[in-house]
């Protein structure tokens, strides 16, 4: 099984609050025996935020993303989550660690929200292998987490375009020699609330599921940050 790279500075970050940072985050990333993105600016929890998760610095653009969605549909990204708070995270299906698991634990949040609670929240995964990430195989692989989950596949140099616009990187799947395939990606899942569709909000690999379970319903509610 291919080794992911850790996240050095992730516990650093999970345990300070009121610390005003400007830093350089290495992304976890997937499946990999290393690799990283371009640094992204962040600004570490305020005291006086409501929500667990980091509150950023830069308020990142939703990206302009048109791809193909689970039920082969054309979805465009800006337009069919305009004022809806929407978590965006990138992966791949064959990931052996991180996607599952991130994706999983939002999952598991999601379902202590009411339903319509979880009804003012996207929930967006967009493939980095979308090769293999068919509509079908996306689809399957997220009615494990939820049913409601959105996928997303589709050109690959768009949807590395459309993570840098985020500071995420990208790269080409590779395909090992016994077979699997490593996808080396940017492993933080990005929170857009849906007063101005920015990105408010970033989510490092290995977030605790009651770290979601506490800023979801405040998420749904479109809090500020």
């Amino acid at each position: 099984m291919p080794r992911t790279a850790r996240t050095p500075r992730s516990a650093r970050l999970a345990g300070a609050v009121a610390v005003a940072l400007a830093a350089a985050l290495t992304l976890t990333a997937c499946g990999s025996d290393g690799g990283s993105a371009s640094p992204a600016k962040v600004v570490q929890q305020k005291s006086d935020s409501p929500y667990e998760g980091t509150v950023l610095g830069k308020h990142f653009e939703k990206p302009d993303l048109q791809l193909t969605d689970t039920a082969g549909q054309p979805y465009d990204l800006r337009q069919r989550t305009s004022g809806k708070t929407t978590l965006l995270f990138f992966g791949y299906t064959s990931c052996p660690d991180v996607c599952p698991t991130t994706m999983g634990d939002i999952g598991v949040a999601m379902k202590k929200l009411s339903p319509e609670e979880r009804q003012k929240v996207n929930i967006v995964f967009v493939s980095t292998d979308p090769q293999r990430d068919t509509p079908q195989v996306l689809r399957t692989w997220l009615d494990s987490m939820g049913s409601d989950f959105i996928g997303l596949t589709g050109d690959l140099e768009k949807v590395k375009a459309a993570a840098k616009t985020l500071g995420i990187l990208i790269e080409d799947p590779v395909v090992n020699k016994d077979g699997t395939v490593t996808s080396t990606h940017g492993a933080q899942v990005l929170a857009f609330l849906p007063s101005d569709d920015k990105a408010h909000l970033l989510y490092l690999s290995g977030t605790e599921v009651k770290t979601y379970e506490h800023d979801l319903p405040l998420l749904a509610q479109g809090v500020a940050a």
